[in-house]
Order: structure tokens, then C-alpha cells, then sequence
């Protein structure tokens, strides 16, 4: 092999090299723009099976990644803030606006656009400059490499001359492409590739430049594009290895419902690879082909095949999720404590990571908020077993505060090393803070039954003055308690957790000089006061960080003093 064809190789690689790199780079700054907004979308307009599939479609289009949109669907499933029917239907829509980019690469291997890719760049470069406009000049970066590696496939395409070169043409030639079991074939290599390159776009762009050279014939070619759309399956179902129940039920609605496509396609193919080849005026029998047609051809069939078999499977998704449930029954640690949102595999979506992160900091403040109960329930505990039994909850919930905070802060670490968009980012940082702040109120919460397990092996026993005391902090901090999960949910004004900390420290206040008259006056003893301060000092101390919570939800101050208007 000469040096020429070595060049050619380079030359092919690095260009389906450059193609995936500027989809992902177009498809990273559209979710960038787009990202904050999709949850509100995909929430807010999956009411029904056909607004759903208008929402996946509408998805797929805006982040141009039909894996992206899948695997944000999933990471919904799993966040429980999709049904699995909704999921099905999102996916059905994902697979109709995938073909865009289908139809983007037929423009580029038909039209000459090289000389438009140098100013796009220019303006690119531009935009990222100026931190206003610098997540479309990345969409646009993006845009012009995978136009200019179009270009430059499809350029190496001709000079590679596989036409006019026998081995390869009596390579291919020698499958008959009448044949179903030709068709297979290309089909499973379709899929098994896919698989492997991880980016049904790269394979696209492959078979484009096979069909167009003249190797391939248009029904192996369609073969081709059909197992990519089984294999473009396996991303999401990698994804959702980790995730619960329902999320791998959602990603094997999706390799259910491109694989029935791809049977029902079968009985048809002739006829239907035929229909395509009409609508846009090629003869899918003629020796000679118009090569700039071919790639139309192709991006033609891919739209009608999804079309068709969404118009189709529409109307069993209820069936459709019966046989993903009936397969992949529940598991039977689904009960068990782990995280409920956070999944190591699902990260391909950064945006919508960092709204699982904000789900799952918000199941942290309510185990934080369980675990105070738990200490006023001991507080009362009368025998010796059931303080035992409440202890021993009490140190594996601050043993699941510090698991929590770890894994939460790692998960937070991985997200914060993508391509985020400012807002973003400040809101990991924020997250970052509460987690840390969630794992000391869980802290000061064993503190608290330290010091009540301290109190019960001296025989201490408080009076009714005491016990009226840690009742009205208690009550004070379990306010502020609820309060701080319903800021975590978006459902309550943060002033008035400013309002519950100062009723607190005047609370501690007002008993700290009570118990220095009660003991001036022997109402109980020294012991007895000094657990019984160290009891309301550690509620005051929780209240803070309950307060430092809130902070980092809202990005402001509250102990900052208001001026007056």
C-alpha cells in the first residue's frame, strides 16, 4: 500500500473523527441554550401520547442528538418525573427528529459548501468572544466542522475512486442485493457498527459516501441505515444499567420499538425502499445512478421508516409498556436505601444532571429532617430497648447523611467537568454548599443523642421546666426543619427561615438565662444543667446550618440587614 492510500485512510478517518466531534460540540452548546428550558418542556407537554411524541421530536431537533435526548428521557424516568408511557412516547418523537441530521448530511454531500464553512468559522470565533453570544458561537463552531468534515468525506469519497476499483466492486457485488439474506446482513453489520462507534451520524456519513461512490447499492445501503437505528438503542440501555426499575424499562421501550419497525420493514422493504427512491426521482433498479441523489434517497427513507412505524406503534404504546415490565420485573432491592436519582450512568446530559443532583439534595434535607424526629422521639424514650433500637437508627442515618454527601459531592464533581453554562455552574456550587451544610445537621442530630445517651447512663432526669424548654426549641428547629425542605421545593418564601433562626437564638437565649436561676435557686443539679444547655446550644448550632441551607438555595444572605425603602 503507497503512501497515497495511506493519506486517503488518514484522510476518511480523521474526517468521520471531525464529523462526530462537531456534532457533539452543536449538539453540547444547543443544550447549553436549551438545557434550563427542556425539563419545563418535556413536564409541561407530555400530557397525551402525541404531545409527547411532538415534545421528543421537538427534543431531538433543538440538542440535534437523538441518544442525548433518550438518555435525558431516561434520567427523567428514573428522576420519576416522567410516567413510562409518557418515555415511550417522548422516544417515538426522538426518532422522527433524529432524522434531521440525516437530512443536514445529504445537503453536505450534495452541495459544495466549503466556501461558506471559512466565514461561519470566522463568525464562530467571534461569538465566543463576547460571553453573551458565546454558546452560538460554540453552535456554530460545532456546525462548521461538521460541514466541513461533510465536505472533506465526501471530497476523500470521490478521490478514493471505489467505482472504478474492481476488488471492491466484485466485493459487494458478489451479495445479491434481491436477496433477504444480503439485506440481513448489512442490517446486523449496521447495528453491530453502530454499536461500536457509539454514533449512528458517523455510520450515516459512512454509507452516504459508499452509496454515492457507487459501492454500495441503495438496498444495502437502507440495510445499513435500518441497523443503525437498532444499534443507536444501545447508548441509552448502557445508561440505564445503574438507573431503577422503570428508567431500563424505558430504554428497552425504545430497542422494542425500533426493532418491531425494523420487522413489519422487512415484509415491505422492496416496495418501500422503491417508494423513497420515487419522491425524490431515482430509479432504485437502474445500474446508473445520480450520485448527489443517493444521499437524499437515504436521509428520505430514514424519515418515512420512523414516521411510519411511530404512526403505527402510537397506538400500542399501553401494550408496548406491558412487555418492558413483563421483562424487566422489579427489582427487589428497589426498596432498599440508595440514592434515588443519581445514577453513575447517566451522564451524557449535564443540564439535566445537575436537576437529578438538585432532586436528590432535596431526599437528603428530607432524611436529614426524619432524623431530627427520631432524636425527639428519644428524648421521651422511656425503656431501655426502645432508646437502644432509636439509637442505633440514629448512627446508621448519620452513617447515610455521610454516604450521601459523598456520593452527591463526587456525582456534583463529574457534572462540573463538562461544558456548563454559568447559571449552572452556580448552581452546583450552591448544591455543593447545602450537601456539605445537610451532612452537619445530621451531625449535630447524633450530637444531640450522644448527649441524651450521656444524660441516661448518669440516671439524670429533667424537670418539668426542662422538658418544657427542649419542647419549645425542639419545636422551633423542627419548623425550621420543614421550612427548609419546602425552599428546597421551590414552595415557601426563604425570609422566613431568617424569621425561625432568630426566634431560635432568642429561644436559647431566654433558656440559658433560665437555667442559671434554676440552678442558683438547686431546682436540679449542675449535671442536669450542663446536658440539658448542651441540648439547646446543639439545636441553636443545627438551626445554623438549616439557615447556611437556605443560603445556598437562594444565593443570598439572610443574616445580611434589609435597608428600609
Amino acid at each position: 500500500m503507497d503512501s497515497g492510500a495511506f493519506l486517503i485512510i488518514f484522510k476518511l478517518l480523521g474526517s468521520i473523527a471531525l464529523l462526530m466531534y462537531g456534532m457533539k460540540v452543536m449538539s453540547e452548546a444547543l443544550q447549553k441554550m436549551a438545557g434550563p428550558q427542556l425539563r419545563h418542556v418535556l413536564g409541561a407537554m407530555t400530557t397525551n401520547r402525541f404531545t409527547g411524541v411532538l415534545t421528543g421530536m421537538l427534543v431531538c431537533v433543538s440538542v440535534q442528538s437523538s441518544a442525548a435526548t433518550t438518555v435525558m428521557t431516561v434520567s427523567f424516568v428514573n428522576a420519576a418525573l416522567l410516567t413510562l408511557a409518557q418515555a415511550i412516547s417522548v422516544i417515538m418523537g426522538a426518532n422522527i427528529g433524529t432524522t434531521l441530521s440525516a437530512w443536514i448530511m445529504s445537503a453536505g454531500f450534495s452541495f459544495n459548501i466549503a466556501n461558506l464553512v471559512w466565514p461561519v468559522f470566522l463568525l464562530a470565533m467571534i461569538l465566543i468572544q463576547f460571553k453573551k453570544h458565546r454558546y452560538l458561537g460554540d453552535f456554530l463552531f460545532g456546525l462548521s466542522f461538521m460541514f466541513f468534515a461533510l465536505g472533506t468525506l465526501s471530497a476523500t469519497g470521490r478521490e478514493m475512486d471505489l467505482a472504478n476499483n474492481a476488488r471492491v466492486i466484485g466485493f459487494f457485488s458478489s451479495f445479491n442485493s434481491g436477496s433477504y439474506l444480503t439485506i440481513l446482513l448489512f442490517l446486523v453489520i449496521g447495528a453491530i457498527l453502530t454499536c461500536i462507534a457509539q454514533s449512528s451520524a458517523a455510520l450515516m456519513a459512512i454509507t452516504m459516501v459508499l452509496c454515492t461512490s457507487g459501492v454500495l447499492t441503495i438496498y444495502q445501503g437502507i440495510a445499513l441505515v435500518m441497523g443503525e437505528n437498532i444499534g443507536t438503542t444501545v447508548t441509552a440501555n448502557i445508561a440505564a444499567l445503574s438507573a431503577n426499575t422503570q428508567a431500563r424499562r424505558a430504554a428497552l421501550a425504545h430497542l422494542v420499538f425500533n426493532v418491531f419497525g425494523v420487522i413489519w420493514m422487512l415484509f415491505v422493504f422492496y416496495p418501500f425502499v422503491r417508494l423513497a427512491c420515487r419522491l425524490v426521482g431515482v430509479d432504485a433498479d437502474a445500474d446508473i445512478q445520480s450520485p448527489e441523489r443517493l444521499s437524499f434517497v437515504l436521509a428520505t427513507f430514514h424519515t418515512l421508516f420512523n414516521v411510519t412505524n411511530t404512526l403505527i406503534l402510537i397506538w400500542f404504546i399501553p401494550q408496548i409498556e406491558k412487555l418492558v415490565c413483563r421483562i424487566i420485573r422489579r427489582r427487589e432491592t428497589d426498596d432498599e436505601f440508595r440514592l434515588k436519582y443519581i445514577q453513575s450512568g447517566i451522564m451524557k446530559t449535564p443540564e439535566i444532571s445537575v436537576f437529578q443532583a438538585q432532586k436528590e439534595t432535596l431526599v437528603f434535607a428530607e432524611r436529614m429532617h426524619r432524623m431530627f424526629n427520631m432524636v425527639r422521639e428519644l428524648t421521651v424514650a422511656e425503656d431501655d430497648d426502645s432508646f437502644r433500637k432509636l439509637q442505633e437508627r440514629i448512627v446508621k442515618y448519620e452513617q447515610i447523611s455521610d454516604n450521601m454527601e459523598n456520593e452527591i459531592g463526587k456525582y456534583l464533581e463529574q457534572v462540573g467537568n463538562a461544558h456548563l453554562s454559568d447559571d449552572t455552574k452556580q448552581r452546583i456550587r450552591a448544591m455543593i454548599r447545602s450537601i456539605s451544610e445537610l451532612e452537619s445537621i445530621g451531625d449535630s442530630c447524633y450530637n444531640l443523642s450522644r448527649t441524651l445517651e450521656r444524660r441516661r447512663s448518669q440516671h439524670l432526669t429533667f424537670n418539668q421546666t426542662q422538658k418544657d424548654g427542649i419542647d419549645e426549641i425542639y419545636g422551633l428547629l423542627d419548623k425550621s426543619l420543614g421550612h427548609m425542605v419546602l425552599v428546597l421545593k421551590g414552595e415557601a418564601d426563604i425570609l422566613d427561615s431568617s424569621r425561625l433562626e432568630d426566634a431560635i437564638n432568642q429561644c436559647r437565649d431566654r433558656l440559658r438565662e433560665q437555667n442559671v436561676r434554676s440552678v442558683d435557686e438547686h431546682d436540679y443539679s449542675y449535671a442536669c444543667s450542663t446536658i440539658y444547655m448542651d441540648l439547646v446550644a446543639e439545636c441553636e448550632k443545627c438551626g445554623d446550618y438549616v439557615v447556611n441551607v437556605v443560603e445556598a438555595k437562594s444565593g443570598e444572605d439572610l443574616e445580611k440587614p434589609v435597608l428600609a425603602l
